[in-house]
């Protein structure tokens, strides 16, 4: 540990420098420490609440970027060993597009992405580069405030609300047939082939979830996971039959308070052979559904209690039938919790499982965590204030956000006159990639058609407010002053 701060101390001066990201890169490596120098190097903190199973159920500068990461990091290891052990620090990701060294024409970041996430499962851990997702690239739309998100793995601090609630689900479907176990990925490599994410789980060819304003696109055949099935496909050819992964996705949509671009999802796939159903005496289809809604009931009462009511309600996945989505009765009102089904048998038969049936479900840490904690707004998961991360503990389900303070909103409308690209998640984009944390709602509060000219004019109120402290009218100004500039650059919009 001293020489891990002597590292992290010595290396701060450097980090104003242009080679920064190669400097700290080089000292980590040297390292008498590594495992500590490692999860310092992770980004510290600074998730759309579906059900979490499908795709489709809601149908700076690197130098600047290298300085902050590595001030958070420092202090984030200063309260680590101030209390944690080596153990709990950030770990990075374990899993890397390849980490060949660069030969011929071919840049380091091409041979990087030449390997899904999957295929490099053995392979050392790796940070993701700004260069490795922000390629200038026509298809590219990754911003610095996604870039800055990556590699923060808030499911991997334990005392963290997301891994409280990732643990429980661990607890439980370990215990919850005798004989089987699971295997656990939580620290899968975030960019993925356009196959993977989408192909390998039979999301149609024309579905909007492909498009580039539902997705971060690091270049034409690669993406930021939208969900955790994209390792569905590689984790079964390598021949799991049980096992649960956990991550964070990214996916463009609107700002409030129970939607972010980057969320944490658990997937978990349970395979069976012809003998399981056949000694049941029941047909493939109705063994595994019935068994699967007995291990869901199970897991919604061992987060939420013994007495709670359930429901079932028929859905569509393309990657399961029959499907299913759970609701739960809590707190006055059904919620749904997650989605789930039978898997499509052409996935299994393209991954070496013909002739066996399978299950699989998916859900929201965040949601889930908001529901059972009482937490208000999803930005609160990335903060780094101890008013709120000091609420929660390891294995405490029974814990309830209080709030430490609630600072005013400022409200800022902008009206212009749309056009045929304009879109409401492109503009959220825009907004958050400029005010980052700060704005708590972008909101479209009027729609009006001119009737001689046809045009189309529409006014969002935007809410900026900080979960810890106050802002003043001049930063608001500013910040609003660079988002009607970019809306008029970026989205070729004529503001009014």
């Amino acid at each position: 540990r001293t020489h891990f701060l002597t590292y992290i101390l010595g290396a701060l001066p450097l980090a104003l420098q242009p080679s920064s990201g190669l400097l700290i890169r080089l000292l980590v490596s040297r390292s008498p420490c590594r495992s500590l120098c490692g999860a310092a190097m992770n980004v510290a903190s600074r998730g759309l609440l579906n059900s979490g199973f499908p795709l489709l159920t809601r149908a700076h500068g690197p130098c600047t970027a290298a300085s902050r990461r590595l001030s958070d990091c420092a202090r984030q290891s200063m309260r680590s060993l101030r209390g944690a052990s080596a153990s709990q620090a950030l770990p990075l990701p374990a899993f890397q597009l390849g980490r060949v060294p660069c030969s011929g024409s071919i840049s380091g970041r091409q041979q990087r992405l030449r390997h899904t996430a999957s295929a490099a499962a053995t392979e050392a851990p790796s940070t993701v580069r700004r260069e490795d997702v922000i390629t200038g690239k026509p298809n590219n739309n990754v911003t610095d405030h996604i870039f800055q998100k990556l590699g923060t793995n808030l499911h991997q601090r334990p005392d963290h609300p997301l891994a409280i609630i990732k643990a429980a689900i661990y607890e439980y479907m370990d215990s919850a047939q005798p004989g089987t176990t699971y295997k656990h990925f939580d620290d899968l490599y975030p960019i993925v082939s356009t196959q993977a994410n989408f192909d390998d789980v039979l999301v149609p060819a024309d579905h909007v979830s492909r498009g580039s304003n539902d997705t971060f696109y690091v270049d034409e055949s690669t993406v930021l996971r939208c969900h955790t099935s994209a390792h569905q496909a590689e984790l079964l050819r390598k021949g799991n039959q049980a096992f649960l992964v956990t991550g964070d996705v990214y996916r463009r949509d609107t700002v409030d308070a129970t939607h972010y671009p980057v969320f944490h999802q658990m997937e978990c796939v349970r395979i069976r052979e012809p003998a399981d159903w056949e000694a049941a005496g029941k047909g493939a289809v109705e063994f595994m559904e019935a068994e699967l809604k007995t291990t869901l009931e199970g897991l919604a009462r061992h987060l939420f209690g013994s007495e709670i009511d359930i429901r079932w309600v028929d859905a569509y996945f393309p990657f399961t039938e029959p499907s299913f989505e759970m609701e739960i009765f809590f707190r006055g009102e059904w919620l749904e919790v997650l989605g789930c089904g039978v898997m499509q048998q052409s996935i299994l038969d393209d991954a070496g499982q013909a002739g066996n049936k399978g299950w699989a479900f998916g859900l929201g840490l965040e949601r889930l965590a908001m529901v059972l904690f009482q937490i208000p707004d999803i930005r609160l998961f990335w903060t780094e204030d101890q008013r709120f991360l000091k609420q929660f503990k390891a294995g405490d389900l029974k814990a309830r956000f209080k709030s430490f303070s609630k600072f005013p909103p400022c409200f800022k409308d902008v009206s212009f006159w749309t056009n045929d690209q304009f879109t409401e998640n492109n503009l959220c984009e825009i907004v958050r990639g400029i005010a980052g944390d700060l704005v708590e709602e972008v909101k479209l509060i009027d729609d009006f058609t001119n009737p001689k000219t046809g045009k189309t004019s529409n006014c969002f109120r935007i809410a900026y407010r900080s979960n810890e402290r106050s802002l003043t009218d001049d930063e608001i100004n500013e910040l609003q002053t660079k988002v009607r500039n970019a809306m008029e650059s970026d989205l070729q919009i004529e503001l009014r």
